[in-house]
């Protein structure tokens, strides 16, 4: 059985997708961006990007029923991996170690500077 997860303190996207989807003990988060509320890119340098894309993926995890130390698995992209570093030092200040598996790759991006999705394993 999945459920659809939803919140308003996160993008609610503009595409027929769910923010996430719980299925037995997976929580799985569609891709994030810099959005606010009401699904507007909110533009700014990749360390603002970075943080708003991470806030939205924190309040669909906690809406989930989970932690950002529940997720497992992380899926970045970036429109400049030029951005890298500068990427690097906002998105670690979410976790603690074991950070979550992780794939970063450079992608065309429209408007936005990063993406992400995620998958979190929910505690029994």
């Amino acid at each position: 059985m999945r459920q659809a997860i939803r919140t308003r303190n996160a993008s609610v996207g503009s595409g027929p997708y769910s923010q996430g989807i719980a299925a037995g003990n997976m929580l799985f988060i569609s891709g994030q961006g810099p959005l606010d509320g009401d699904g507007s890119i909110v533009s700014g340098d990749i360390e603002a990007e970075t943080r708003l894309t991470m806030n939205n993926i924190k309040a669909i995890v906690e809406a989930g029923g989970c932690t950002m130390d529940d997720i497992v698995k992380i899926n970045v992209f970036l429109a400049s991996l030029a951005d890298f570093d500068r990427f690097n030092a906002v998105y670690q200040s979410y976790f603690e170690s074991p950070f979550p598996a992780r794939t970063c790759v450079e992608a065309g991006l429209d408007g936005i500077k990063v993406e992400i999705d995620a998958i979190a394993y929910k505690p029994e």
